[in-house]
């Protein structure tokens, strides 16, 4: 089998796995919320934590190990314009995945906190759920670029 399209293939595959992780886990989070349910929340914030750490963080470490082989089995410089711009967006989607997850495992305490003392949910929740809210924006547009500078690699600088 051809080296170069098992490697394209993880490649392709890790990309798929960040963009898709990231949009469940959003989509999910997001209806769990909107039901105001903490039993709902605390369960959905568990299974979400879970599918970061076995999808988004496996596929976060592929990445650019997959990236920098295919780079130099190609030839394609890691100085290339859209290379560099895509790390540059890696790093910028990792500054707001990180304090995402950091954020997942404590609404998800705070949801089990009220289910078990039996109270409404705490302000502390709402803060974070929307600065939970406010770093997937920018995480999420940056995969996304990333994987248009994959596929166009367009000529920059």
């Amino acid at each position: 089998m051809d080296p170069d399209l098992i490697l394209r293939w993880l490649h392709v595959i890790g990309a798929c796995v960040l963009l898709g992780t990231g949009a469940g886990i959003a989509f999910f989070m997001l209806m769990a919320h909107r039901s105001g349910d903490a039993r709902f929340i605390a369960q959905t914030a568990g299974t979400v934590v879970l599918a970061d750490m076995l999808f988004t963080a496996t596929a976060v470490i592929v990445q650019p190990i997959t990236g920098a082989l295919l780079a130099w089995r190609l030839g394609w410089s890691l100085t290339e314009g859209w290379v560099l711009t895509s790390l540059g967006l890696y790093i910028v989607a990792g500054v707001f995945w990180l304090p995402v997850v950091w954020i997942q495992v404590r609404i998800r305490r705070l949801a089990q906190a009220s289910v078990d003392a039996g109270t409404v949910l705490p302000v502390g929740y709402y803060r974070l759920f929307r600065i939970w809210l406010v770093c997937g924006f920018p995480a999420f547009a940056a995969v996304l670029a990333i994987i248009w500078l994959m596929i166009a690699r367009p000529v920059l600088g």
